[in-house]
C-alpha cells in the first residue's frame, strides 16, 4: 500500500502545478475528481492530463465523476438531490457519467467511481430496482471501457451495497464491479463502523479514500469531517484489516477543506499513514 493525494480537476485546474505539489509532498499517485461536465469533453483537458502524469510520474488510480443538477449533502435533502436515486435527476446524471468513463478512457484510467445516493435498503422498495437498472448502464459501458464501477461509500448500509453488487454481478456477471471505500463517510452517515464493514465487503474494495470524521451528533446533518487522526476512524485497526484481508491498493488522502489549512492537513495525514503502513 501507498499513500496518494485526491486532486480536483477544475476549468482554470492547471493540471503540471497540481502533480508537482504532489511530488513535492513525497506522492507519486492521486485520484482525480471531476464535477464539471465541460473537461469531459474537452480533448486538450485529458491531453494536459496524460502530459502532466508522464511528466511527473504520477499514477492514476481512479477517475471520480460528480454530476450536475441540485445536491444537499444531508439527511433530508440529501434523499432528494444526491446520485442517481433521486428520478428526476437520473437520466441526466447517468448520461454525464457515461461521458465521465469515456473521459477516464482518454487518459488511461480503469477504476472509475461515483456516488449514487441514498440507495434504499429495501430491495423492494421500486427506487431500489431503479438505481440498480442504472448502476448496471454504467458497469456495461465501463466494461467496454475496460474499465471498473467503483460505488463511493457513505451513503448507504455495507449489507446494502453488498446486496446492489452481488445483484448487478447475478445479471451482469463478475469482474468490473467494486468500492471506493471512504472510512469516513461511513461514520458520518452514521452507517458503519469501517473496520467492521471490511468483514462484509472486504473482496470489493479497490480504491480507499484516506480521510477521518466524527459521527452524526442529529438526525439532520451529517458528522463532520475533522483531519485524519482527529475523528472516529480507528486508523491503526483499520490499516490492520486491510493487511489482514490483503488489499494491496492506495490509500488516498481527503480532506474536504482548502488553501494552506487543507496542505498541512495532508501532510501530517501522510505522514500517520506512512507510520501505520510502514
Amino acid at each position: 500500500m501507498k499513500v496518494g493525494v485526491l486532486i480536483e480537476l477544475f476549468k482554470d485546474t492547471v493540471i503540471d502545478e497540481r502533480f508537482q505539489e504532489l511530488k513535492d509532498m513525497g506522492m507519486d499517485s492521486c485520484q482525480l475528481v471531476c464535477w464539471d461536465r465541460d473537461i469531459l469533453h474537452d480533448d486538450g483537458a485529458a491531453l494536459a492530463v496524460n502530459q502532466a502524469a508522464e511528466k511527473h510520474g504520477v499514477h492514476i488510480t481512479a477517475f471520480w465523476c460528480g454530476w450536475e443538477g441540485r445536491r444537499v449533502w444531508d439527511f433530508y435533502e440529501g434523499q432528494l438531490t444526491l446520485g442517481l436515486v433521486p428520478a428526476d435527476y437520473r437520466a441526466d446524471r447517468l448520461k454525464m457519467l457515461m461521458e465521465g468513463s469515456d473521459f477516464a478512457k482518454k487518459i488511461h484510467v480503469q477504476d472509475f467511481a461515483t456516488h449514487v445516493g441514498y440507495m434504499p435498503e429495501n430491495p423492494y422498495d421500486p427506487k431500489y430496482q431503479e438505481v440498480l437498472t442504472a448502476c448496471k448502464a454504467i458497469v456495461e459501458k465501463c466494461r467496454e471501457n475496460g474499465q471498473n464501477f467503483l460505488f463511493e461509500t457513505g451513503q448507504e448500509t455495507p449489507v446494502t451495497l453488498k446486496r446492489a453488487i452481488q445483484d448487478i454481478e447475478k445479471d451482469l456477471g463478475k469482474g468490473n464491479v467494486g468500492i471506493n471505500l471512504d472510512p469516513a463517510n461511513l461514520i458520518m452517515y452514521g452507517k458503519a463502523n469501517p473496520v467492521d464493514a471490511l468483514e462484509v465487503f472486504g473482496e470489493y474494495v479497490r480504491g480507499i479514500h484516506g480521510k477521518d470524521g466524527r459521527y452524526p451528533t442529529d438526525g439532520h446533518q451529517l458528522g463532520a469531517e475533522v483531519p485524519l487522526g482527529q475523528g472516529k476512524v480507528n486508523y491503526p485497526a483499520f490499516i490492520a484489516k486491510l493487511k489482514e484481508i490483503g488489499y494491496q491498493g492506495d490509500i488516498t488522502i481527503e480532506r474536504e477543506i482548502s488553501g494552506e489549512e487543507q496542505k498541512k492537513d495532508i501532510r501530517l495525514a501522510k505522514e500517520i499513514l506512512d507510520r501505520l503502513l510502514g
